[in-house]
């Protein structure tokens, strides 16, 4: 008798998972949902209002880092490798965007303007990538690497 039961209370169950039967659900307060997006840890991978934002670019090397005054005033070609670089992603040298091209989404390379440096010395390699159109809270886009230096003797 109870196998009956048991069978007849499985074989219910599985009309009611059938397709064309209706599923109940619990109603969410859309409150609930928004306060969810704006508060959670890590909201740019789960945010659907976040979906314009660009990772914060990150330097890991330079394919020089000491270079002659005379390679500067022959227009030195500089590879910068690191990690997510973007299309808008810009190379930065003592505070002077430079034009950048990018290779891959690990490597930018700029050719060192003749007038950028007047002698020998250092300066400050960094990477810029323009933060997207995501203005909502919690999304965070773009942003400044680290320096690296570049000695020039």
């Amino acid at each position: 008798m109870y196998q009956a039961a048991f069978a007849k209370n499985l074989a219910r169950r599985g009309a009611e998972s059938q397709p064309g039967n209706q599923v109940h659900s619990v109603p969410w307060s859309p409150w609930a949902i928004v306060l969810a997006l704006v508060f959670l840890p890590g909201c740019n991978s789960l945010n659907p209002l976040c979906g314009s934002s660009r990772p914060a670019p990150v330097i890991g090397s330079l394919s020089a880092s000491t270079i002659t005054f005379a390679q500067v005033q022959q227009g030195f070609l500089l590879t910068v490798s690191g990690k997510k670089f973007v299309s808008s992603s810009v190379v930065i040298i003592n505070g002077t965007t430079l034009t950048t091209t990018v290779q891959s989404s690990q490597q930018l390379q700029v050719t060192i303007p003749i007038d950028l440096f007047s002698g020998p010395g250092t300066a400050n390699v960094t990477i810029n990538t323009p933060s997207g159109n995501s203005g909502y809270l919690g999304c965070s886009s773009g942003g400044t690497s680290s320096s690296l230096t570049l000695t020039i003797t």
